[in-house]
């Protein structure tokens, strides 16, 4: 045969390869398609893509379709502080919360103040270990101090945004919508422990845990024969009230349900003031809060004098040394922490503007232009995922975490996300399945919406990048997460 003929037949057999290939993408496309079309889910809005290392798309439903991420999200405040913030693997004492003597005119005992720098993870508990607030107590008594008139909680280094922008109201009273704020101490949440009474009719047993009674409690829970738990929980916006009411099965277990405080540096100040007192130091006044209002110098598009935290007066005694930075973003993308993302976004904001949610996420955007990211495929308002304004596409996601994985810090990125089967919000997930323990991936759950998104390895090895969503799924249907579990599988071992 000539060359011409031999040319021919490198084209025909090119070709055959490629047409083998095409139908093997478009089984693959329905098969996934028929795993997400699973019975009950009929009306769900699917996004999927999932792509090689290499960029190459392997399948793609949706691809630029606008979808509400929910925790998701957390993945942008995350990569950001890893590629912009300094030194995330040692810790920050410029981040740390610190006591402050300030003295007072009149000439009286001096007012102290606990200002918050940023550090998310304090913690004020009998068993506490590391970041404890108890030290700053210590501080205080090792520099000779015996009386004090006001304790005041001081979170200025943050405008007092403390939700974002599409935050739902009835999520506000729990841990999920648990304010944002420059001084945080366990995680700005009180324990609500509760449990049925001895027998049918007597009142279901209702207390704060040991430190935790912030909040007036109101109980009108009643125990009743059986296994269901209709018990409700109302704390009214501005309300120092929770009430608790309906019915407990007297075979239910006992639960511990962590609520959200309302003003986080008021509580704050009010357990320094209880360490205190436990330290033998008179606190002769009472405890309030400093706050800063966000002002047009805190956005990036007016940004000018005035933002900022302003200089603190007095002289500080003592100051906690948090745990390295990295920390809290594994802690943050594996327990999927809304507050301490948000926290986060508003240290990215410090960067270059006075630490506001829209400083932030500034930084964001600069990130996503960077990584090469079409401008119409994102839209955050927050950096946790609570919020409904917030929109990504498949196409998107995928492609920044393919960019993430080619930056110094793409491993370790990587490695701060749940693993399937494993730990996190992931350790009930895959488990059994050839997945376990080779996925990679950020979850994300709202009203009528599921997602996933991250890194796993295929049945032969290979390295993949999805990112799926199922948004408006109706409410009647059952979790999406099954189906889209299912889907993932099948891509991986078809790979």
């Amino acid at each position: 045969m000539g060359v011409g003929g031999a040319t021919f037949s490198i084209r025909i057999a090119a070709a055959c390869v490629l047409l083998a290939m095409l139908a093997a993408c478009s089984t693959l496309h329905s098969r996934t398609v028929a795993a997400l079309n699973a019975p009950g889910l009929e009306g769900t809005r699917w996004g999927l893509v999932v792509m090689t290392m290499e960029g190459r798309e392997l399948v793609s439903i949706r691809p630029d379709e606008r979808f509400t991420p929910a925790s998701n999200t957390k993945l942008f405040p995350a990569a950001a502080a890893l590629m912009r913030l300094p030194n995330v693997w040692q810790p920050d004492p410029a981040s740390g919360a610190s006591a402050w003597i300030e003295p007072r005119t009149d000439g009286g005992a001096p007012d102290i103040a606990l200002v918050g720098g940023g550090d998310a993870m304090v913690i004020d508990a009998d068993d506490c270990e590391r970041d404890c607030l108890s030290s700053l107590a210590d501080a205080v008594t090792s520099n000779g101090v015996t009386r004090v008139r006001d304790v005041i909680g001081d979170d200025r280094l943050f405008p007092d945004q403390r939700w974002g922008e599409g935050w739902s109201q009835e999520d506000l009273i729990y841990r999920s919508g648990a304010p944002t704020s420059a001084l945080v101490v366990n995680s700005n949440e009180v324990v609500l422990q509760v449990a049925p009474g001895d027998k049918a009719g007597a009142p279901v047993r209702v207390a704060w845990r040991k430190g935790d009674d912030w909040f007036r409690l109101v109980n009108e829970a009643v125990t009743v024969e059986g296994d269901k738990d209709s018990l409700r929980i109302e704390r009214l916006p501005g309300s120092d009230t929770v009430r608790v009411y309906g019915t407990m099965g007297a075979g239910v277990r006992a639960q511990t349900i962590p609520m959200a405080v309302e003003d986080p540096a008021l509580t704050a100040a009010w357990r320094f003031r209880r360490l205190l007192t436990q330290h033998g130091i008179v606190v002769e006044g009472d405890i309030r809060a400093r706050h800063r209002a966000p002002t047009l110098a805190d956005e990036p598009e007016t940004r000018g004098e005035g933002a900022g935290a302003p200089e603190l007066a007095g002289v500080e005694i003592g100051r906690l040394l948090p745990p390295p930075l990295l920390d809290d973003i594994r802690f943050l993308s594996k327990q999927s922490q809304n507050l301490h993302a948000e926290v986060l976004l508003r240290r990215l904001g410090l960067i270059e503007g006075g630490g506001s949610i829209q400083d932030g996420l500034a930084i964001i955007d600069a990130m996503l232009t960077e990584a090469g990211a079409d401008r119409k495929g994102w839209n955050l308002s927050d950096g946790s995922g609570m919020s409904i304004y917030n929109r990504v596409t498949p196409r998107t996601v995928a492609r920044f975490l393919r960019w993430t994985a080619m930056q110094a810090w793409g491993e370790t990125f990587r490695e701060a996300m749940p693993v399937g089967g494993v730990d996190g919000t992931l350790s009930r997930r895959f488990r059994g399945t050839p997945l376990e323990g080779r996925i990679f991936a950020k979850t994300g759950t709202l009203f009528g919406t599921n997602a996933l998104s991250g890194f796993m390895l295929s049945g032969r090895g290979k390295m993949l990048i999805f990112s799926a969503y199922a948004n408006d799924r109706p409410p009647t249907a059952p979790s999406a997460i099954a189906a889209l579990d299912a889907a993932i599988n099948a891509i991986a071992q078809a790979n």
